[in-house]
């Protein structure tokens, strides 16, 4: 460090690319610190560095350490509280998230310590070096940061504990859920609304969840003990009430109850199958060689729709698209949300089959496909349905939101539906299957601008670029954050490379099961692990993509 310091101050006020000369790894301060890009110029993207503090200084509680749900948690905590120690310096930034614990790669347990993995801006009068001021972040003010984040003697010891005891019981929920024939929980006491759509806090005097009598389960956790709420059952569950009294907010609380959350968000007790998956109507989206004859039947001139492609779906389209990607990529469970969903694609009441001929409707709806989801398939659906009471047959479940409280109206939907008889005959023709894995064509992925440059970027959570073309994710609902956009960018370029995929799916949950220096070809910080299904649903949308039905 001593080294580093003294190199600072040689370069000071000259040319920017000087900088280059402090790359590489320099001891002291209690610290290694691993220079390992130094940006071009002071308007690039910042210089990236790790800090590696070694465990005999570390002393973590050996709690923090005990198995992978606390180990990811004590990590996300170490990010975090890097954070904050560092929240005075606006050239030293690290990806520490938001409401969600997600495997980062900003923050590694490796053999040789605990590893911190950050940028800096490092500091210029134009494009003059400040080298004492760069003296002053790298050499002084770096080591106390790191060691507020990482060393047991600066940290607070409760709230780690804390954070990594609420993910590990959020492990331990969602672990419990298959064996107990639910594919959801909500704790008492869970609060549901954010405050707004831009922050994912939880809204300040909002009403706790209470689970009704007859839906209410007792689950057992390894640190909260015993915690009771509601339990949604598989099968066919549907959330029916009056506008605004939190339907869509209890089904966007169940999609992303496939990740753990920071204790008091009010949703740490909120958890989900880890195969959940929201899908939706998309205007305009690519659709590359899908089966789409269980929902859409043969087209006009007698068009084939089982090995379908489009660059414009249409409402309709897009959303038996989604759903027969769904479940190619492992979707054991299917969240909808009417209010997103294509209104052809889900209902055709009586009335309408009395004017359009069965022969003259490619469509065979939602609702006449959902028990086959069930009974042959074994899929699960959660619906949110405000409008058409003709999905009360189907259901096996019947929650009724109000003023946001959850009551069991079953028994009642039943009466109703065969009280009001809907008159509407059942539209499916063939029996559903699983869809076929279609193979991929890793060499159609085309991450280059230009020969010999790659272009892999996220913008924030709703879009990726890769190469030329830009992939809208804003459908793609369960994506928690843009550091998870940009792993799936690492992915998608690792399968450009990787020839021919039989089993796309499966290869890229192979792929996610890699530890991050492995998974990385570079010790980036700022990365975070999707689900497959992420994955795949992005490559779905890439329109330049050749898939072999």
């Amino acid at each position: 460090m001593k080294a580093l310091q003294e190199t600072l101050q040689r370069i000071d006020g000259r040319g920017y690319k000087a900088y280059r000369d402090i790359e590489g790894r320099h001891e002291g301060a209690g610290l290694t610190l691993h220079v390992d890009k130094v940006q071009a110029d002071p308007f690039a993207a910042p210089s990236r560095l790790r800090a590696v503090i070694p465990w005999q200084r570390a002393a973590l509680p050996e709690a923090a350490l005990r198995g992978e749900p606390r180990r990811r948690a004590a990590r996300d905590y170490i990010a975090r509280a890097f954070r904050r120690a560092a929240r005075d310096s606006q050239a030293v930034q690290i990806d520490a998230g938001a409401q969600t614990v997600l495997d980062r790669s900003a923050v590694l347990f490796t053999d040789a310590g605990v590893e911190m993995r950050f940028t800096v801006a490092l500091p210029a009068k134009g494009r003059t070096i400040l080298g004492r001021q760069a003296a002053e972040i790298l050499c002084r003010r770096l080591p106390e940061v790191a060691a507020e984040a990482a060393t047991a003697e600066r940290l607070d010891l409760a709230a780690l504990e804390r954070h990594c005891a609420a993910a590990e019981d959020q492990a331990a929920l969602r672990g419990q859920l298959a064996g107990r024939g639910l594919v959801a929980f909500v704790a008492d006491g869970a609060v549901l609304p954010r405050r707004s759509g831009v922050d994912d806090r939880p809204l300040a005097d909002a009403i706790p969840f209470e689970a009704p009598g007859s839906l209410r389960v007792t689950l057992d956790t390894p640190n909260a003990g015993a915690v009771t709420g509601m339990g949604v059952p598989r099968g066919i569950t549907l959330i029916v009430g009056g506008g605004f009294h939190g339907k869509s907010t209890l089904l966007n609380a169940l999609e992303l109850g496939v990740y753990d959350h920071v204790p008091g968000d009010g949703r740490d007790g909120v958890v989900a199958v880890d195969d959940a998956v929201k899908i939706r109507a998309e205007d305009g989206r690519t659709v590359h060689a899908v089966d789409l004859s269980p929902f859409i039947g043969e087209l006009p001139f007698g068009k084939s729709t089982r090995a379908f492609s489009t660059e414009l779906a249409s409402g309709s389209t897009s959303q038996a698209a989604a759903l027969q990607e769904a479940l190619e990529a492992g979707a054991g469970t299917l969240l909808v949300d009417e209010d997103t969903s294509a209104t052809n694609f889900m209902i055709r009441d009586r009335r309408m089959q009395a004017l359009v001929a069965r022969e003259a409707e490619p469509i065979t709806p939602f609702v006449d496909r959902i028990r086959e989801l069930r009974d042959r398939l074994g899929v699960s659906t959660l619906l949110v349905m405000g409008g058409s009471g003709d999905y009360l047959d189907c259901a096996d479940t019947v929650i009724h939101m109000h003023n946001y409280a959850p009551l069991d109206v079953t028994e009642r939907a039943r009466t109703v539906a065969a009280e009001y008889a809907t008159g509407r005959h059942e539209e499916g023709r063939e029996p559903l299957d699983w869809p076929s894995v279609r193979a991929l064509r890793g060499d159609s992925i085309r991450t280059e601008t230009k020969p010999g440059k790659r272009k892999l970027q996220a913008r924030g959570r709703e879009a990726l670029v890769v190469g030329k073309e830009t992939i809208d994710l804003r459908a793609v609902e369960q994506v928690a954050d843009a550091s998870q956009v940009r792993t799936v960018g690492r992915l998608l370029a690792a399968a450009a490379g990787a020839g021919r995929l039989s089993h796309p799916p499966r290869w890229f949950a192979g792929e996610l099961e890699r530890p991050w220096p492995e998974l990385l070809d570079r010790p980036d910080g700022d990365h975070a692990r999707p689900r497959a299904l992420e994955v795949m649903a992005a490559l779905n949308r890439l329109r330049g993509v050749r898939f072999e039905a």
